[in-house]
């Protein structure tokens, strides 16, 4: 009998111990993998409505800029609508006082950082775990408003980046374009890398590597040869890049961030390139129908037919590629502007909310068919901000809203206020939640 209550013992202590302990598979199922061309989230199928939301480690710092008490209201209010997923700048870089900057900056000098954002960062993965939300992490950007591409390239020593809003967009691609020949900006921006993906969060004692909050490392928002003889070196940059971060962190996914043929120089064999990558986990497009012409401002409501077949196509044509490599893909940004080309949070979002509409119905019919076109992010969220109402542009002490600082404020904004569109949120997370 004693020795029969000692192996009932040890039972019960093996019983507690796995129960208390999580397997390597339990580990494992806590971070967003692909299997068979689908996301996988706890072992489910994870399809989903998100948003972009650039500025949140910015309103997690403590220092300026920062709003712990509105960051943590904005995080409440999204996961009311369902949103669990969000597309996130990990920070900007470069000196402050640029127009069109994002301030402030993460990075001041090469590998010497505002120490305010990367606890603001810590600060928004923190709270984003304890509302089970998943954060897209973006580490660089081919574009000025948050430095990227250029500044990387004036501390190569190839000087002064051109500013779009003076000088042009076709002298800032020009400049831009020399980043992806060059090594030693390529060094810089991968010595940030490391910096970043090493990390431990103060809060939580995670290393970032080891949290599940982390969905994906991409590479850099919107990355482009912009040079069509660059389109080569391009390609082998995204590749390095995409091996380094796997190599830092073999348990996140990572994805590049491209816009898809328009951020390709239009050549869909070289956005086949860059995705048809081992280390290339997704398909990432961006649709822009007020941006590349398809609804120009003046006739909003009367191209919005044109605008979602538009959308549609371009769906379509990189979905043919994820089915080739199958691999999820991703419309990580989307927007449209408010009705007659306003700003301010009043105005009317006719045309904006059908063609959300028109996009949320794709991801849930897909979702019905388990197609590999996975989800969604919008840009952006607004939330609770107050937009200026004696400049257009953002300065330095004004709210942060979903639209960046070379941008009007309140262009691609969604507003808490903007009542039609949260309803529609969150009608269409609740229909992909039951799936």
């Amino acid at each position: 009998m004693r020795k029969l209550n000692l192996i009932v013992s040890l039972v019960l202590v093996l019983v507690a111990v796995s129960c208390t302990t999580p397997s390597k598979n339990q580990e494992e199922n806590n971070f967003v993998r692909v299997e068979n061309g689908h996301f996988l989230r706890n072992g489910k199928p994870y399809y989903y409505v998100g948003t972009n939301f650039w500025y949140g480690a910015i309103l997690g710092s403590e220092g300026q800029g920062g709003n712990r008490q509105r960051l943590c209201r904005e995080l409440d209010s999204l996961k009311s609508l369902g949103i669990d997923n969000l597309r996130i700048l990990v920070g900007s870089d470069g000196e402050r006082g640029v127009s069109a900057k994002v301030e402030p900056t993460l990075q001041v000098a090469p590998g010497v950082y505002n120490d305010t954002i990367f606890a603001g960062l810590d600060y928004l993965l923190a709270e984003m775990s304890k509302r089970d939300m998943l954060a897209v992490l973006y580490l660089n950007n081919s574009w000025e408003w948050s430095g990227g591409y250029g500044q990387y390239l004036q501390w190569a020593g190839y000087g002064k980046a051109p500013a779009p809003a003076v000088d042009g967009y076709a002298a800032y691609m020009k400049f831009a374009g020399q980043f992806v020949c060059s090594d030693t900006a390529q060094a810089l921006y991968a010595n940030y890398v490391k910096d970043v993906i090493s990390r431990t969060n103060r809060y939580t004692k995670v290393r970032y590597i080891d949290d599940p909050t982390i969905m994906s490392w991409q590479i850099g928002n919107e990355p482009r040869a912009f040079v069509e003889e660059y389109k080569k070196s391009f390609a082998n940059w995204i590749s390095k890049a995409a091996a380094l971060i796997k190599s830092l962190d073999p348990n996140h996914l990572v994805s590049t961030g491209s816009e898809g043929k328009w951020g390709c120089e239009m050549d869909m064999n070289l956005f086949e390139r860059i995705h048809a990558d081992a280390n290339v986990d997704y398909l990432n497009i961006h649709i822009w129908p007020y941006n590349w012409g398809w609804a120009p401002k003046d006739s909003l409501q009367e191209n919005l037919e044109k605008a979602k077949q538009n959308s549609k196509s371009y769906i379509d044509e990189h979905l043919a590629i994820a089915k080739k490599y199958q691999k999820p893909l991703v419309m990580e940004e989307f927007g449209y502007p408010r009705d007659g080309f306003r700003f301010d949070k009043s105005s009317p979002v006719t045309a904006r909310d059908a063609y959300y509409k028109y996009i949320f119905d794709l991801v849930v019919q897909h979702a019905a068919s388990h197609s590999l076109f996975a989800g969604c992010n919008f840009w952006g969220w607004g939330g609770l901000a107050n937009p200026s109402t004696e400049h257009e542009y953002w300065k330095p002490g004004d709210d942060y809203t979903g639209d960046p600082a070379q941008e009007q404020q309140g262009l691609n904004s969604v507003f808490a206020s903007d009542s039609s569109t949260i309803a529609l949120i969150k009608q269409t997370n609740e229909i992909l939640n039951q799936k």
